[in-house]
């Protein structure tokens, strides 16, 4: 049996302590061997090389100790030492997490925590872009100068939390801007949010798809009709899978309406259009949902430059030029939207071309309309053609 035991700075459980005092091999980081009494008999292993310290662990016959920041079962050494097969007990301290928005004084039952720890940090990032409230795990070149960079130009209040659970620890308030340019010492924590009331929910994390999607069209505010009907936003978003960690972009967007719904899903969105009265229209429509659109007004492709490169694409406008330059950029699903047949050809051997799978489809719906007397007849729309192409 392995105790796993968390440290953040209070003194040890008792019982958690009594193990430490039993312990003929103590694993953890040296930060932690030296703050604690280690036995003098017992081996010590520093745990940079993870690996390595499994590894003794695995051969050693006797009590042993492992220490880990904060609480090991969140996002940290539970699963791999279990993964090795190796039986364990955990004193869990209080986590980074919990640590970090105490000492800012804000609750967070509502925030989403995410992890650029050991991975790649887009998915952290991007879900910044998208949420009102998120807790990163940060590693060294993912931290808060690395996350501060990145989230320019999206307006989110940066705390950073550092050398926590220690005498030093303290928590600064700063713009992106502000964090991109500065050093911070670690270990570190990063709350990006957006300035607006805490709601009020019943799970942790909250809901992570909405109770609908696919709105009927009078649900967004739109212009002569221009907007893409609901039952093509729904399968484009099908195909699209947006949620927390990526990152869309949707071109020629109009009103707005699949940026919003794809915004709903978790998903960071960047919406452009060369009309500065629907860029203002899809700023409207976000905000009435209570969701984060980022609205840049230009034509595509050359508007695009300089954007974070996206997971999604969904094309309104700009046929088969826009749908080939986003291919090139390699997200994982392009989808486009055609009024016109003699426009697929050309989009379909631009997604072939970028070595996509492609499919399509021609969408006529006809809608339920009440006759007098109350019968229903079918009211037949104008034919849409959706091609799309998948890594």
């Amino acid at each position: 049996m392995v105790t796993v035991i968390g440290v953040d700075g209070r003194p040890l459980m008792e019982w958690a302590a009594g193990r430490l005092a039993e312990a003929t091999l103590v694993v953890g980081a040296a930060r932690h061997l030296d703050a604690l009494p280690v036995p003098a008999r017992a081996e010590r292993v520093v745990l940079g090389d993870v690996v390595a310290g499994v590894r003794a662990l695995a051969a050693h016959d006797g009590p042993a100790v492992v220490l880990a920041s904060g609480d090991p079962g969140f996002f940290g050494l539970v699963r791999l030492l279990r993964e090795h097969g190796l039986g364990i007990e955990v004193a869990p301290a209080v986590s980074s997490v919990a640590a970090a928005f105490g000492l800012a004084g804000l609750n967070w039952e509502d925030a989403v925590v995410v992890s650029a720890h050991g991975r790649d940090p887009r998915r952290a990032v991007n879900a910044c872009r998208a949420l009102a409230k998120v807790a990163v795990l940060t590693a060294p070149g993912a931290g808060p100068a690395e996350i501060g960079a990145a989230l320019r130009g999206w307006p989110r209040r940066l705390l950073v939390a550092e050398r926590l659970g220690a005498a030093g620890q303290r928590v600064t308030a700063c713009t992106p801007e502000e964090a991109a340019r500065r050093q911070w010492a670690d270990p570190n924590v990063v709350l990006s949010l957006v300035d607006a009331p805490s709601s009020r929910g019943w799970a942790a994390p909250p809901r992570p798809a909405p109770e609908r999607w696919g709105l009927p069209e009078e649900r967004f505010e739109h212009r002569d009709s221009m907007i893409t009907k609901a039952e093509v936003r729904a399968l484009a978003l099908a195909h699209l899978g947006p949620g927390v960690g990526d990152l869309l972009w949707d071109l020629g967007c109009g009103s707005g309406s699949v940026a919003v719904e794809a915004a709903r899903f978790g998903a960071a969105v960047v919406a452009a259009d060369r009309d500065p009265a629907q860029c203002d229209r899809t700023r409207r429509n976000a905000a009435a949902y209570g969701v984060e659109v980022r609205v840049v007004h230009g034509e595509a492709p050359g508007c695009l430059a300089g954007l974070p490169t996206p997971d999604a694409v969904f094309v309104g406008g700009g046929g088969a030029e826009v749908v080939g330059h986003v291919a090139g950029l390699g997200p994982r699903t392009v989808v486009a939207a055609l009024a016109a047949v003699d426009r697929v050809p050309a989009v379909r051997d631009a997604l072939r071309a970028a070595a996509y799978d492609v499919g399509g489809v021609s969408l006529a719906a006809s809608r339920f309309a009440e006759l007098p007397g109350g019968a229903t007849r079918l009211a037949a729309a104008n034919p849409v053609f959706l091609v799309w192409g998948h890594r």
